[in-house]
């Protein structure tokens, strides 16, 4: 890989974590679990997309490393997505009335 490639990808890395930060930065809180339940689907794709590379990467160890680390953040980011979907709906749902109150 030359460095002009790599001074390239780096700088898409550095703007995207800035426009990202920025879109992020200005959803307001009641609105942030339902957005983040709602992009489930795509940190599966993220998922995916980490296993094609991780299995691509035999060329050495560090690589071999590096995509299993983004299999397994991958994944734990859908868990943990799924998880604050879960209790965000726990909410919403009646609670069953108490044996005492309802005996009265």
């Amino acid at each position: 890989m030359d460095y002009a490639n790599l001074l390239q990808q780096l700088t898409i890395l550095v703007l995207s974590a800035f426009v990202g930060f920025e879109v992020i930065s200005k959803v307001p809180a009641t609105l942030h679990t339902p957005l983040m339940s709602a992009t489930n689907a795509i940190h599966g794709i993220v998922v995916v997309g980490a296993l094609l590379v991780a299995g691509a990467a035999a060329q050495g160890t560090v690589q071999i490393i590096l995509g299993t680390l983004a299999v397994f953040f991958g994944a734990l980011n859908v868990t943990g997505g799924f998880v604050v979907t879960d209790r965000m709906l726990e909410m919403f749902k009646k609670k069953p009335a108490k044996k005492e109150e309802a005996s009265k």
